[in-house]
C-alpha cells in the first residue's frame, strides 16, 4: 500500500486551495478543440466533495439560463488549470443535493462571516455627546 501511495503522490496537485461544500468556486478547465487548447471558466457552488487521494472529486452546480448545470471535476486532474474560492458559504451539511430541488431565493447559500467583520459588533463603542453625560 505504501508503494501505491508513493506513486500517486507524484501526480497529486500541491496548489489546491482550501474549499468545502457551500463555497462558491471558479474552476478554470482546459478544453482541447482539435489542435487548439483554451481555458473555460465554470463558476458555481460546491455541492459535494468525495473520495481521497488521487481519485478525489468535487461537484459544482450553477444555474445557467434557468437550467441547473452540474459538473464533477477530479481534484488532481491536469485538465483543471486552476481553482479559485470566490466566496465562503455557511452550511450545515457536507452534501448539498437538496439544492437541486430549490429555486429562487431559497436556493441561495448564506455567506460565512469572518472573525472581526461581524455587523453586530460594529457601532457598539460609540461615545455619547457631552450634553447627555451625567456628572
Amino acid at each position: 500500500m505504501k508503494r501505491i501511495a508513493q506513486i500517486e503522490k507524484q501526480f497529486m496537485r500541491d496548489n489546491v486551495p482550501e474549499f468545502k461544500s457551500g463555497d462558491t468556486v471558479r474552476v478554470h478547465v482546459r478544453i482541447k478543440e482539435g489542435d487548439k487548447e483554451r481555458i473555460q471558466v465554470f463558476q458555481g457552488d460546491v455541492i459535494s466533495r468525495r473520495g481521497g487521494g488521487l481519485g478525489e472529486t468535487f461537484t459544482v452546480r450553477k444555474v445557467s439560463s434557468g437550467i441547473g448545470v452540474e459538473r464533477v471535476f477530479p481534484l488532481h486532474s491536469p485538465n483543471v488549470a486552476r481553482i479559485e474560492r470566490v466566496r465562503q458559504g455557511q452550511v450545515r451539511r457536507k452534501k448539498l443535493y437538496y439544492m437541486r430541488d430549490l429555486t429562487g431565493k431559497s436556493a441561495r447559500i448564506k455567506e460565512a462571516l469572518s472573525g472581526g467583520n461581524n455587523k453586530n459588533n460594529q457601532g457598539t463603542t460609540e461615545a455619547k455627546p457631552d450634553s447627555e453625560k451625567t456628572e
